[in-house]
């Protein structure tokens, strides 16, 4: 696999470190409540089980599984919801975890969900945002970090089910995407 990309981007020390960053601001900012974190499957998983050791507050998590790329390298532009989640959100504070923000079609689609089930507030915590490629108006509350438009695999993200096991994130070569 290692073989298959291009260039490490983020490092597994740099991951921890800002990992650890947003999981204290978290919990500095949620003191007192109880926020449910809901991890958009399958890409943040590990952000997702890194960042919950990090918050020191009481939380909540579940999962959904929403995707707009399928097995390809591109937006389709329409959403599909796979798995939908297990909790009553109306009433609730909810704090999304993404892998990452790229169009913003998904996020779009599950931000006026989440609003249209009765949530008072929902955040959107990304490990990465890649603005150059928005086709909607959507803002993460919480950034781990800005990408170049390179696409990236690894802690989590994936290119065809593959490479969501490497411990860093890279960027992929564009011939075996391509």
């Amino acid at each position: 696999m290692k073989a298959d990309i291009q260039e490490i981007l983020l490092d597994e020390e740099a991951l921890e470190k800002r990992v650890s960053e947003l999981g204290a601001k978290i919990s500095e900012e949620y003191d007192g409540m109880n926020p449910i974190l809901i991890g958009i499957l399958k890409g943040s998983g590990i952000f997702l089980s890194d960042l919950m050791r990090k918050i020191t507050i009481p939380i909540e998590i579940d999962f959904l599984k929403a995707s707009s790329y399928g097995s390809s390298a591109q937006s389709s532009g329409v959403v599909q919801l796979e798995n939908d989640l297990s909790v009553d959100v109306r009433g609730r504070t909810i704090i999304l975890v993404e892998d990452i923000v790229d169009t913003g079609n998904t996020l779009k689609y599950l931000l006026e969900r989440f609003a249209s089930l009765g949530a008072v507030e929902v955040k959107v915590c990304s490990l990465l945002n890649k603005a150059g490629r928005r086709e909607q108006n959507v803002v993460a509350d919480y950034i781990g970090f800005e990408i170049p438009d390179a696409f990236v695999v690894g802690y989590g993200l994936d290119y065809a089910q593959k490479y969501r096991n490497l411990p860093y994130i890279g960027i992929l070569k564009k011939e075996i995407y391509q």
